[in-house]
């Protein structure tokens, strides 16, 4: 028999602002279940990253049904886990734990969640050539995804050069050495030059980290623009895209079809995306007028 009732919560640092919560509360609001969303912040708790075992297991201990994982803590989550979906494991990260009969098992809806967003929101775009500013964990999201979605080669560019040789040499072994690259900041100009269009996988733009993450001055408008911050839903980095007549997505999809998969994974329901990306718009909506 199916349950009605579930508890589910987001590990993370500095995750007081996130819009998850109340995003899967809504949903399960409307399909009549109880629904409890917690947030169990490491910074609140004063505890380090390498925490999330005991907090897995205290969670476990407690009856939650299941997980988010966030910043910083989506590599460190693995060793505490019984299994991993294929998508989590060639990742190297999870964003989604699911307590099944006493064991934690791993996904990640990151890459499917960007995945969505991108064929919905951009779908006829040209994907031959694409740069892509950030190597972290939603850069390896989104970079995967770009890749699966069909693009010839993405490049990674990121400040620290070694952790974007990394990512590429990791995507060159999934998907062909062919298919990524790495580049230095100082390339930007070249590649853009040539590139059919950009995604933004690093926090510049967020409501913290204001402005843009490269001179304004690299952009045209033979460019699309790809957003994974989400809050605020319009960053710098679109308006400024936008004034120039490039095509642009913005980082609420991928909040909206990663939540989508999690509800999904928790509930073993067919949440609605349709009502949820109208949830997210109006919820960041009220953030940005302060409500």
């Amino acid at each position: 028999m199916a349950k009605d009732s579930y508890l589910v919560g987001l590990i993370g640092s500095g995750i007081g602002p996130s819009l998850t919560p109340a995003l899967h509360e809504r949903e399960a609001d409307r399909q009549g279940l109880r629904y409890l969303y917690r947030l169990i912040d490491i910074d609140t708790l004063g505890v380090p990253p390498e925490a999330v075992g005991d907090l897995l297991r205290a969670a476990r201990d407690l009856g939650f049904d299941g997980l988010n994982i966030t910043h910083p803590c989506k590599q460190l989550v693995i060793e505490h886990l019984d299994a991993l979906s294929p998508q989590a494991e060639a990742l190297g990260a999870v964003n989604t734990v699911v307590f099944d009969d006493g064991r934690a098992i791993g996904h990640n809806t990151d890459v499917t969640g960007f995945a969505a967003s991108f064929a919905r929101g951009l779908p006829d775009v040209p994907l031959e050539r694409v740069v892509q500013l950030g190597a972290g964990g939603a850069g390896a999201a989104v970079a995967h995804a770009m890749l699966t979605l069909g693009a010839g080669r993405v490049t990674v560019v990121d400040a620290l050069p070694e952790r974007a040789a990394d990512l590429a040499a990791s995507l060159g072994r999934h998907f062909g050495e062919a298919r990524a690259s790495s580049a230095t900041p100082d390339r930007l100009a070249e590649l853009l030059g040539t590139a059919d269009g950009i995604v933004h996988a690093t926090p510049t733009g967020m409501a913290a980290h204001p402005g843009l993450p490269l001179p304004a001055g690299l952009l045209h408008p033979g460019l699309w623009v790809a957003e994974v911050v989400y809050r605020p839903l319009e960053t710098e980095l679109l308006r400024t895209a936008r004034a120039l007549g490039c095509a642009v997505l913005d980082g609420g999809g991928m909040a909206v079809f990663q939540a989508v998969d999690a509800f999904r994974l928790f509930t073993g329901r067919e949440p609605d995306s349709a009502r949820m990306l109208a949830d997210i718009a109006d919820l960041a909506g009220a953030v940005a007028a302060g409500k």
